[in-house]
């Protein structure tokens, strides 16, 4: 009884606060309940959202999305999008394609970070109108469906969204449908709200109901377009002088740019510019017993004259380095340099940081190796133990510097050796200083770590195009390139070869076998790249092996840059075609087509227009005229099988045309290994 007397008064108290606070449990529920429309599937997303897609400035960004709700109201979604810190986003409407699948389609004018998320919501609005059309044809339309729609007009005025301008229109449409109303005009009324100016003010001032947001916002990198579309040209500055036996400077380089300038390339690249150690110096052809005065690799960074942050001697100054980059840019060209994180056994890292290095029981330094290969130059740091975080600043300050001096363009050798989170750290960093740093991948390595390294920050990377050679191979790798995920992150540059890879392909196929290369890399890739001498059609092997006898790596060459048998012309048509036809600058708008011959690789790349359509064929054998039936896409153009379209051989300016689907041509390599037809359907 006593018990009961004193709980009574509780019991009234709790009745007294009316609304009590809301347990973990329903919190949660308003949690949930929030998003009552579903959003799903969003592309392009990388894993998840952890890594950023990519995009160049003023590219299109195709986003898509599963946008659905319970119901049969309608419904309306939009992509917000911004910089990665900015508080106002922008927002571009969806459009419903087919089966709860939306889109929209978004550019970045300037490099850097930004994000995007997706918004859906019932649309009441919209949901009237299509009610109210229904019912007034079926002539069931009340009184009560025009109440409805001005309560609809009063709510939007609590919205919160819109301009002054877009409020002071909704009070004004109001006030006109309540005196319709009064009038008992309810034709006036629908004709009020049916009207385009009203669909416009609500679209951009109406309520929102059930307003959901995808969980998360995805981010997006927006680079320079040369990230994605580019012409590198390699050479080693010691070989420039036109004499073996005078060490190249960049002066030397600075009267080569007119010659590289008329091939058509963008990009300028150097292998190391740093000083280089003497200990177990290579000789020529990499032989371990160098002679007096052999030059040494110019990968064995680092003697008592400086480490990464310096420059080799002979090469010149930091001022002429200015004067060549400055040079440079007025050539069209814009320098890269190959950063390489190793070291010579002199580099002053070693007595500076020696635990940044790895050291044998008996108190030696261990070498560089990748076996069988033992490099007894080069030393190689290690990112974790003692080298976190003292080394990871010294690189990042290192790159710095050089960005300091000019450089923008970073090829990386080996990165697939580096700490990924190293990297992606790194690259951010630089970042926050200059977002249109370019970085390159040097990573022959394995189809997954290619990929991590594009995602963790590279802009570009090497590939597997050196050892395509094959139909069947190029149009199986080309095709995972451009339509799967890593096409929304990952950038290929097909070099053709370097001063480390001299290809099976091009010692056996002669002047042809260039030619056809060539057309491949510059024509299938964003990017490409040849190495110096590829022009002069270099391909004197070390026997048996993938390497170039007499390479620049160990020793200082002297070259006829225009020799007899050069391919140069080659060259300039291509850079030439890739900047003058837009359907070149698009690596995702690859097509392949049939050609119903192995040995001839037959695509098409385009714009989304057509205005600029291009079908190229490369005769894939360098010893023997091909040729075979092939397909006109006529389609693509909107025309029947018996279709009618003249086509201009742009490399020899033969114009043709092409009536019905089906087609011949040949190819001799000794004449031309390629032809690249531009369409025109007028």
């Amino acid at each position: 009884m006593v018990e009961a007397k004193t709980s009574e008064p509780k019991k009234r108290k709790a009745k007294k606060a009316e609304v009590p606070m809301k347990s973990p449990f329903e919190a949660d529920l308003m949690q949930l309940a929030e998003n009552r429309l579903a959003i799903e599937g969003v592309t392009p997303m990388i894993d998840g959202g952890r890594f950023a897609v990519k995009r160049v400035e003023n590219e299109d960004l195709t986003i898509s999305a599963d946008v659905f709700s319970d119901g049969h109201d309608k419904i309306a979604a939009a992509v917000v999008y911004g910089g990665a810190g900015a508080s106002n986003w922008t927002e571009t409407p969806l459009t419903f394609l087919v089966n709860d699948r939306w889109e929209a389609v978004i550019r970045f004018e300037q490099p850097g970070p930004y994000r995007y998320s997706i918004i859906a919501w019932r649309d009441l609005y919209a949901t009237w109108r299509d009610e109210a059309k229904k019912k007034l044809d079926a002539g069931k339309l009340t009184d009560l469906e025009l109440t409805e729609a001005r309560e609809l007009v009063k709510a939007a005025q609590n919205s919160g969204r819109g301009s002054k301008a877009d409020q002071k229109a909704l009070v004004t449409l109001h006030e006109r449908l309540e005196k319709a109303a009064g009038h008992g005009d309810s034709t006036a009324q629908y004709s009020l709200m049916m009207n385009a100016e009203t669909i416009a003010l609500l679209e951009r001032a109406g309520n929102r109901t059930n307003l959901s947001r995808f969980p998360g916002d995805i981010p997006v990198w927006v680079d320079r377009t040369v990230a994605a579309f580019s012409a590198w040209y390699e050479l080693f500055p010691r070989s420039q002088s036109g004499d073996p036996g005078r060490h190249g400077t960049f002066a030397d380089v600075e009267k080569r740019l007119p010659d590289i300038q008329e091939m058509g390339f963008d990009v300028l690249y150097f292998p190391p510019i740093h000083p280089i150690g003497k200990t177990n110096r290579k000789g020529k052809n990499n032989t371990l017993t160098p002679d007096e005065g052999d030059p040494g690799s110019p990968y064995a960074i680092g003697s008592p004259e400086g480490g990464h942050n310096a420059l080799h001697p002979e090469l010149g100054s930091f001022e002429d380095l200015a004067r060549l980059i400055a040079k440079a840019k007025e050539h069209g060209l814009e320098i890269a340099i190959d950063y390489a994180i190793q070291c010579s056994p002199d580099h002053p890292w070693i007595k500076e940081h020696p635990e940044w290095f790895d050291w044998r029981p008996d108190g030696t330094i261990k070498f560089a190796e990748n076996p069988p290969k033992k490099y007894e130059d080069i030393v190689n740091v290690h990112f974790y133990r003692g080298a976190l975080p003292t080394l990871w600043y010294e690189l990042r300050d290192s790159f710095l510097f050089w960005l300091e001096k000019g450089v923008r363009i970073f090829r990386v050798d080996n990165p697939h050796t580096k700490a990924f989170p190293f990297w992606e750290w790194v690259i951010a960093e630089i970042r926050k200083v200059d977002p249109g740093v370019i970085f390159l991948a040097e990573a022959f390595t394995r189809p997954k770590v290619m990929k991590r390294l594009a995602k963790v920050g590279y802009n570009q990377s090497y590939s597997y195009f050196t050892w395509r050679n094959k139909k069947w191979e190029l149009q199986e790798y080309l095709t995972e390139l451009t339509t799967e995920e890593c096409a929304e992150y990952m950038r290929p540059n097909f070099f053709v070869n370097t001063p480390d890879i001299n290809p099976i392909y091009l010692q056996t196929s002669g002047r042809p076998g260039f030619r056809t290369r060539l057309a491949l890399a510059a024509s299938l890739g964003g990017n490409y790249g040849v190495y110096s001498g590829f022009e002069l059609c270099e391909f004197l092997p070390v026997p048996g092996k993938e390497e170039y006898l007499n390479s620049e790596k160990y020793e200082i060459r002297a070259f006829d840059w225009k020799a007899e048998g050069n391919i140069r012309d080659d060259i300039a048509f291509f850079n030439r075609l890739r900047n003058n036809e837009p359907a070149m600058q698009d690596f995702r708008s690859l097509a392949f087509f049939n050609f119903w011959n192995d040995q001839v690789l037959y695509y098409g790349k385009r714009t989304a227009d057509r205005s600029s359509y291009l079908l190229i064929m490369v005769n894939l054998d360098p010893h023997h005229p091909q040729g075979g039936h092939f397909e006109v896409p006529l389609w693509e153009f909107g025309m029947g099988d018996d279709g009618l379209i003249q086509a201009e051989n742009l490399a020899s300016g033969q114009v043709v045309a092409w009536h019905g689907k089906v087609q011949h041509w040949w190819l001799d390599p000794s004449e031309c290994p390629y032809a690249v037809f531009k369409l025109s359907s007028a």
